[in-house]
């Protein structure tokens, strides 16, 4: 640890959904229920290998998704902050929307680097998601779900579960985040 430094315990709330309009649902039952749209990541893909995949560019300020989830992308992209559009070997095509995208990128230079685990695993690994955790939403997304993550303190954990799950989220599970 850093001298000076001290940690902070926040926690996440992770779900699985298992379509794009389940997961925008959730986004959007989070933001109804005043969370922080800075605090909200998802991750996912939804194309099948016969199918064109999913584009991704910026148009000046403006991203542009195409595809057959760009539509449901292209909503996000406005209510959340960051995103990327990467490929990852085994799993393809990935976007990811929200703060996960400053952790996916240091995963990806960790995975070039380190090799061996997935940049999406050193991600979800450095904001605290525990190893088996990580494997079960690697297999999800593999497997067409999208993964939703918010950040959120621990008076307000039990309230995103519920929303959630209210908006047909699966798996859910929070544990605490430690903080620099």
């Amino acid at each position: 640890m850093f001298a000076g430094a001290s940690i902070t315990m926040k926690n996440y709330v992770a779900a699985l959904f298992s379509s794009h309009d389940q997961a925008e649902s959730g986004i959007r039952a989070l933001q109804k229920g005043g969370f922080d749209m800075q605090e909200l990541s998802i991750v996912g893909r939804d194309y099948h290998t016969e199918e064109q995949p999913l584009a991704y560019f910026n148009t000046g300020e403006r991203i542009k998704f195409f595809g057959k989830v760009g539509a449901t992308w292209g909503a996000l992209v406005g209510m959340l902050l960051g995103s990327a559009l990467i490929f990852i070997p085994v799993f393809g095509h990935i976007v990811v929307l929200g703060p996960l995208v400053t952790t996916l990128a240091a995963g990806i230079q960790g995975a070039v680097v380190g090799g061996g685990v997935s940049a999406l695993f050193g991600a979800l690994t450095a904001i605290g998601i525990p190893k088996d955790s990580i494997i079960r939403y690697e297999t999800a997304i593999k497997a067409d779900k999208f993964l939703v993550i918010v950040h959120s303190s621990i008076g307000e954990q039990s309230y995103a579960r519920d929303l959630l799950s209210q908006a047909g989220g699966t798996d859910i599970e929070s544990n605490p985040i430690a903080l620099l």
